[in-house]
Formats: structure tokens, C-alpha cells, sequence
């Protein structure tokens, strides 16, 4: 087996250290990039007299075969190996064309330096498909809203009827939320400048003009390297990790709270939405169960993300410089994030395209007499009465309403009754304001009476 270390030890590595310090049974998703890594790498060592071209022009075609495999999924691992990167360096070895000139590979190069490179290019890739999903997502989001822009739902604060509101805009404070999602998602982006020339810690005897010239395209993309600005903080830092994972923990806390409102609408005690059978499981015993299992997955995954975080920032918080190998445990947690959130976001776009609303059960909803309790306060307040008054003198009314063993209706209270509570109180009044598109246009202080639509 092919090692990158090793000429010091008498001893063989112990089977149980070997199986134990093992990593490319999951780094080996780091492949591509450790390719694209090597193909910059040995431009790099050609510029600086390191390689001669025949023995970079050898290396230059088996790695770009390598990459094209994996490309293909037509690649296969040696799960026996370290880590993705020594299989890689085995594969150039065993191939005849390759065999001496991978020798040099590994010149002026650490794996502390190598992986760093791979998880940046890896993230900014993951980084951008997460950011196109969850504009796929939005956009499911902005039809569901147009397809309901004068459909009103009670507003609730601590689960309990509160005031009306315009349906379209519940939905688009989700919107909200992901938008600034995805700008959490640039902004650690930024974060993520790719380098190359830290060496093991210290840096390489290569100029550094030489890795600053090394920006390369590779299978029609650009990849963007600059001299590493200080070595040590280059392999030991993975703040650009904590932070992705910080701001996918936040979208997938988002994505919790918005399946957890579906999963409510759409029991028989709201009745608000039907979601689609195609998004719905059964139940083994019960027949008539229709389980929207898949909300309840996504807002279940939100332990797992939140875990991820936690756990790198964990493993990182005590460490000192540079590199330690307890950082080769960043990438599970990065990785599973990543696919999670892209699983989500995408089976999301298609569960959200196919909800209905049930308007007859929202309005049934909408019929209850407290909602508009607010708006009755409002009334007498521009009518003079002081705003502590007003309060009372609804609180008093609402009461009245829930007195007995009946709940009464107040708008069926003659206005003597009314008056009772305040001379501006009549059945007239009640029954102009206990309505919801009244409650809802009555509101000033927000930009819009409407939803505004940013997306094409």
C-alpha cells in the first residue's frame, strides 16, 4: 500500500491504528478536488524548474484520466488505503505512464496544505448548489403566494388565534428568512479564499509569484489560487467550515419552523392545506393515515445539523497550532450537512408546488369574533379613547363573549348591549370591522398591503 510517510518508522503501523486513522472511507468525496489540486500543483512545480515537461505532461494526462473516472462515477476506491489523497498518488504510481514521475508529486506539497485546498474547492462547489436550490426552492414559494394573494388565515402568537393576515405574507416571511440564508451562504463564501503553498506549516522553497500565477481552468472552470498570506493559520484554521455550517444550520432551523406550520395546517384541527398523496406516507396498521413524514423529516434534521456545528466547533476549540489530525473529523459533519439541506431543498421545491388550501376551513377559522379584538381597540383609540382604556373595554367585551356555558356572538348583541361597554359600540361598528380583508388593509406600517415579488 502506498504511503506519503513512513521512512522513519522501524515498525509496521498496527492494524488497529491503521484502521482507525482511516479517512478515505468518506474524504474519498474529496477525490475530484484533490485532482484539480494536483493539476494546479504540478503547474506549479513546472514553473519552479521541479518537474521537467515531459514527466508534467505525463502527470498532467493521468490526473485529468483520474479526474474524468470520477467525473463518469466510474470510480472505484481501495477503502484499505489512508486517505483519498495516498490512493490517488498510488493510482499515478501504478500506471506505467506515470510511475516516476509521481514520484515528484508529492514536492513542496503537505497534506495539511493538500486537504485544506480540497475542502475550499469542495465548499465553494456545494456552496453554489445549495445556493441554486434554495433559489428553486423560493421560487416554489413565490407561486404558492401569487396563487393566493387575497386569501386571508388567522395570524397566531403562542399558537393562539391572534389577528388577521394575509396568507401570501406568512409565506413570505419564509422567504425573508431564506433570503438572508443565501446571503449568509456568500458572505462564508467570501470567507473561503483558496491557497496553496503552506507547505506542512511553514511554506514551500517555491516563490510565491508562482502560486499566484497558478489560476487555472480546468474541464471549462475557472479555479482561482493565491499564495497562502500566512501558512500556519492556512492548515490549522477551519473557521470557513464552522461558518458554512453555521449558516446551513440556520437555513435548516428555517426549514424546520416552516414544515412544522405545515404539519399543523394540515391536521384536522387546522385543516388549512392538503398536501399532495405523492409527499404523504400511510400507516402499517391504520388505514385511513395520510402522514406528512416528510416535514416531519425535515424538521427532525435539525438536531442532526445543529450536532454537526457543535461538533466541529468542539473539536476545533481546543487546539493549538498548526495543524492537529483531530481536523480530519470536519469533513462528515460538513459533508452530511451539505447533503442533507440539498436533499431538503429539493424535495421541498416539489412538495410546496403541489399544496392546496382548504379556504372553506380558513374561513370558518377567520369567523372567530376575537381576531378582531385588536381592531375594535384601534377603533376607539381614533375615536379619543385612551389606548389603556380601549384595551380594557375589548377585554371586557371578549369576555362577556365566553361568559357563559354558549359562546355568544357579539356581533348579535343588540346596541344597547354594546353600549354597555362604550357608547361608540354598535352592531354596525362590529360587523364593519370583524372582517378580515378590513383587519388586513386597516394596517399601515408595513411597506405593502400586498406581497412584492422579487423574483422573475
Amino acid at each position: 500500500m502506498t504511503k506519503l510517510w513512513g521512512g522513519r518508522f522501524k515498525k509496521k503501523t498496527h492494524d488497529l491504528v491503521e484502521k482507525f486513522t482511516r479517512s478515505i472511507q468518506y474524504d474519498y468525496k474529496l477525490a475530484e478536488y484533490d485532482c484539480i489540486g494536483s493539476l494546479i500543483h504540478i503547474k506549479i512545480l513546472k514553473s519552479a524548474d521541479l518537474l521537467t515537461s515531459d514527466e508534467f505532461s505525463r502527470l498532467n494526462k493521468g490526473l485529468k484520466k483520474i479526474l474524468t473516472s470520477i467525473k463518469k462515477e466510474e470510480f472505484k476506491i481501495d477503502p484499505t488505503f489512508e486517505d483519498i489523497h495516498s490512493y490517488i498518488q498510488h493510482l499515478l504510481k501504478k500506471n506505467s505512464e506515470t510511475r516516476n514521475a509521481a514520484l515528484k508529486l508529492h514536492t513542496c506539497r503537505s497534506r495539511n496544505d493538500q486537504v485544506v485546498f480540497d475542502m475550499k474547492v469542495f465548499c465553494k462547489t456545494n456552496v453554489r448548489d445549495t445556493q441554486i436550490l434554495l433559489k428553486k426552492f423560493e421560487l416554489a414559494l413565490l407561486h404558492l403566494m401569487r396563487n393566493n394573494l387575497d386569501t386571508f388565515i388567522p395570524g397566531y402568537t403562542h399558537l393562539q388565534h391572534a389577528i388577521p393576515i394575509f396568507l401570501a405574507e406568512h409565506i413570505q416571511a419564509y422567504v425573508e428568512m431564506l433570503e438572508r440564508d443565501g446571503k449568509r451562504l456568500e458572505n462564508a463564501l467570501k470567507n473561503t479564499e483558496v491557497t496553496l503553498g503552506a507547505g506542512a506549516l511553514a511554506g514551500t522553497i517555491i516563490d510565491a509569484t508562482k502560486y499566484n500565477q497558478a489560476t487555472t481552468k480546468i474541464f471549462n472552470e475557472t479555479i482561482n489560487v493565491k499564495a497562502t498570506g500566512n501558512s500556519i493559520d492556512a492548515v490549522s484554521s477551519r473557521d470557513f467550515v464552522i461558518e458554512i455550517l453555521s449558516a446551513l444550520a440556520i437555513l435548516q432551523m428555517h426549514l424546520s419552523r416552516l414544515a412544522e406550520d405545515m404539519i399543523l395546517w394540515a391536521s384536522k384541527e387546522f385543516g388549512f392545506i392538503d398536501i399532495d398523496d405523492a409527499f404523504c406516507t400511510g400507516s402499517s396498521l391504520m388505514p385511513q393515515k395520510k402522514n406528512p413524514d416528510v416535514l416531519e423529516l425535515v424538521r427532525g434534521y435539525s438536531g442532526r445539523m445543529t450536532g454537526n456545528l457543535v461538533n466541529v466547533l468542539v473539536m476545533m476549540k481546543g487546539l493549538p497550532l498548526a495543524y492537529n489530525r483531530d481536523m480530519q473529523l470536519d469533513k462528515e459533519p460538513l459533508f452530511d450537512s451539505f447533503e442533507i439541506v440539498q436533499q431538503e431543498l429539493k424535495v421541498l421545491a416539489e412538495l410546496f408546488k403541489n399544496v392546496k388550501f382548504d379556504k372553506a376551513n380558513i374561513d370558518k377559522q377567520l369567523d372567530d369574533e376575537s381576531l378582531y379584538a385588536t381592531d375594535l381597540t384601534d377603533y376607539l383609540v381614533k375615536n379619543k379613547v385612551p389606548f389603556k382604556e380601549a384595551h380594557a373595554i375589548i377585554g371586557r367585551l371578549i369576555r362577556f363573549k365566553y361568559k357563559g356555558k354558549k359562546e355568544i356572538s357579539l356581533k348579535d348583541l343588540n346596541d344597547e348591549k354594546l353600549q354597555t361597554f362604550h357608547p361608540l359600540l354598535t352592531q354596525k361598528v362590529l360587523r364593519k370591522i370583524m372582517n378580515p380583508q378590513t383587519s388586513v388593509r386597516s394596517k399601515k406600517s408595513v411597506r405593502r398591503t400586498k406581497p412584492k415579488f422579487r423574483h422573475a
